[in-house]
C-alpha cells in the first residue's frame, strides 16, 4: 500500500470524526437553550411590548408505530448483513491463495 492511501485514509477518518464531534457535541448545547431567551452575549431579552404570549399545545396520542419499529429493524438488519457480505468479499479477494505443498 503506497503512502498516499495511508494519508487518505487517515484525512477520511479525522473528517469522519470532526463531523461526528460537532453534530454531537454542539446538538445538546443548543436544545438545553429556551426559546427566544437568549440574546448577544447570553443575556436575556425581553420580548417586545404589545407582543401577545401564545402558548402553543402540542398533541402527542402515542409515539411510534410497531410496524415502523420492525420496519427499520428489519432495514437494519439488510443493511448490517449487506455490509458484512461485501467486507468478506473485499478480504477474501486480498487474501494471497494458500500454497499447497506436493
Amino acid at each position: 500500500m503506497n503512502p498516499i492511501q495511508h494519508i487518505r485514509r487517515f484525512a477520511a477518518v479525522a473528517a469522519g470524526l470532526a463531523a461526528a464531534l460537532v453534530a454531537f457535541g454542539a446538538t445538546p448545547a443548543f436544545a438545553s437553550l429556551p426559546p427566544g431567551h437568549s440574546g448577544p452575549a447570553g443575556r436575556a431579552v425581553p420580548p417586545a411590548p404589545g407582543t401577545p404570549v401564545v402558548q402553543v399545545h402540542t398533541v402527542v396520542t402515542g409515539g411510534m408505530p410497531g410496524w415502523q419499529i420492525a420496519l427499520i429493524a428489519i432495514g437494519a438488519a439488510l443493511l448490517a448483513a449487506t455490509l458484512a457480505v461485501l467486507v468478506d468479499r473485499a478480504r477474501s479477494a486480498r487474501r494471497k491463495p494458500a500454497t499447497v505443498a506436493a
